[in-house]
């Protein structure tokens, strides 16, 4: 892969690669996880894990998901963006705003997040993770302990597993998290406990995203059948 700067970002170039890297999952070896995953991996061996350039971004957009389309999250993080992020002057249609910092949405008020149509607990869950974050007790840039942030999260009032592992997997890039409860991945085990999904996914340790990942992508996988009695 080749990546190529603009004169204005040389010196912050390092940077910028390295961002790059945790976007396109560029330090993964394809063909080493392909092997832990077996079968599952064959047909796209490949794969990698999307990451993020933001996560605070990342973390709000997954709260504004919850339980709503992904137009409908799109056009609420628009709406904040435009409502609360700075005004940025540059060359590219469309390129506006730069999406609001955890000090702004620390100090807005749930009324203010109701104003653009973000639910009232969801609208007091993320000026809550923004205040966490403000404060340093939500490192979300420095996560030393994948495990510890997952139950920081939770802890928190309107998080709960599925967007706390969603948050890890994306904002982390966390090599072993299982979505066992998302609703596509439950799709994929019928007539199958969540139990029952959570122990056949052991097998693919210690890469249960990316397991997550081929399962989202394969319409065609068939659990094997002896987990399923």
């Amino acid at each position: 892969m080749e990546l190529s700067l603009s004169p204005s970002l040389e010196q912050v170039a390092e940077r910028v690669e390295r961002q790059v890297s945790l976007l396109l999952d560029l330090d993964a070896d394809p063909h080493l996880i392909a092997a832990g995953l077996g079968e599952l991996a064959q047909n796209n061996v490949g794969l990698r894990l999307p990451g993020c350039i933001n996560r605070f971004e990342l973390t709000v957009r997954a709260i504004l998901g919850q339980l709503v389309s992904v137009k409908m999250a799109a056009t609420l993080a628009t709406r904040l963006t435009q409502n609360w992020g700075g005004v940025i002057d540059t060359p590219f249609a469309g390129l506006t705003h730069l999406f609001p910092t955890p000090e702004r949405i620390a100090q807005l008020s749930v009324d203010d997040l109701r104003g653009i149509g973000v639910q009232a607990k969801r609208a007091a869950c993320l000026i809550g993770v923004a205040k966490a974050v403000e404060e340093g007790s939500l490192p979300l840039n420095n996560m030393q302990d994948v495990t510890q942030g997952v139950k920081q999260l939770l802890a928190m009032p309107g998080i709960g597993g599925w967007t706390a592992s969603y948050i890890a997997m994306r904002a982390w890039s966390a090599p072993d998290v299982f979505l066992g409860g998302d609703y596509l991945i439950k799709q994929r085990f019928p007539n199958m406990t969540p139990g029952k999904i959570a122990r056949y996914a052991q097998r693919w340790q210690p890469w249960r995203t990316y397991a997550t990942l081929h399962l989202w992508a394969n319409n065609d996988f068939i659990p094997e059948e002896e987990a399923q009695g």
